[in-house]
């Protein structure tokens, strides 16, 4: 099985015919995702062409939906359009909208983020400025590349993406059934907890890797949440042991105030919830494999 994006997932894409819509569509069309259409008011009624495939161009992504059945939705909008195009999924309904886009000013992802919750989180947001979410062997929505894995029991939760390639990579003999990359924006939708708790629910997930960085108190969160809730090992790594101090270091969420937020602290935390955590990712993909073979 697999979390939230699977084989029977029918995506749109919001900005299908920019450079990156169209990229990243052709991509994930040849990945084997679902891909059903996509959205630009200027040009809607038109197809364009995304690895020989003829896709449809709606004018909003409530048409899309009707039109096609859509579910998932995957934002390639620029920065300066992104809160709107968000907004449109939310006020639509889509069950999944995944926001690529990096360079969100806060207060607009802080806006669409409160319309989700004012909508009754009908709309789950995974973003922004994150890869995508790739379920190995069923469906690939994002900028996660598609050959560097296999579909397996792993599920794999991660605010950096460069990250989450090198331990899909480092683990593609064993695959993931999920692996989500929610980006490392001060504010964000989906959350390293929702994961957890979903990955804990998913019955083919047999062991979880949780990568976090320094800046903000998220891995401490979830530490505690793995300590009540997770009965699943898992196995985190945290990027950032080595900044310097007192230098801005990686995502806009990377704040360190005092000790928190520390890399070491939230080592401890997580050690103290019974995670396994690595001194690098090669040494916490080491770690899965122990976990995995003792499973």
């Amino acid at each position: 099985m697999a979390i939230w994006l699977t084989e029977q997932s029918r995506v749109l894409i919001q900005g299908i015919t920019g450079a990156e819509g169209r990229k990243h569509g052709a991509r994930m069309l040849a990945a084997g995702t679902a891909v059903v259409g996509g959205t630009n008011p200027k040009k809607a009624g038109q197809t364009i062409e995304l690895n020989g495939q003829s896709v449809p161009v709606f004018g909003t992504v409530a048409e899309t939906m009707a039109a096609t059945g859509a579910d998932v939705s995957v934002v390639f909008v620029p920065a300066s359009g992104t809160k709107a195009a968000v907004i449109e999924a939310i006020e639509a309904r889509i069950p999944l909208c995944i926001v690529i886009t990096e360079g969100i000013p806060v207060h607009d992802t802080a806006e669409f983020w409160a319309r989700a919750v004012e909508a009754g989180n009908a709309t789950r947001l995974v973003g922004p400025n994150c890869p995508g979410i790739a379920s190995p062997g069923k469906s690939n929505v994002g900028i996660i590349p598609a050959d560097i894995t296999s579909e397996g029991m792993i599920g794999l939760v991660s605010k950096s993406g460069t990250l989450t390639y090198q331990m899909m990579y480092e683990l593609r003999d064993i695959g993931f059934s999920t692996a989500v990359g929610i980006g490392g924006d001060p504010v964000i939708g989906t959350t390293h907890i929702d994961c957890l708790r979903a990955f804990q629910d998913d019955p083919e997930t047999a062991a979880i890797v949780m990568i976090g960085e320094i800046g903000g108190d998220a891995e401490e969160r979830a530490a505690a949440f793995i300590e009540q809730n997770v009965t699943k090992p898992v196995v985190g790594y945290v990027a950032g042991f080595t900044a310097p101090e007192g230098k801005t270091m990686g995502h806009a969420g990377a704040i360190i105030s005092g000790s928190s937020g520390t890399a070491q602290a939230k080592k401890e935390a997580l050690e103290k919830a019974g995670v396994r955590v690595g001194k690098t990712p090669s040494e916490t993909a080491a770690l899965i494999r122990e976990v995995v073979r003792s499973a």
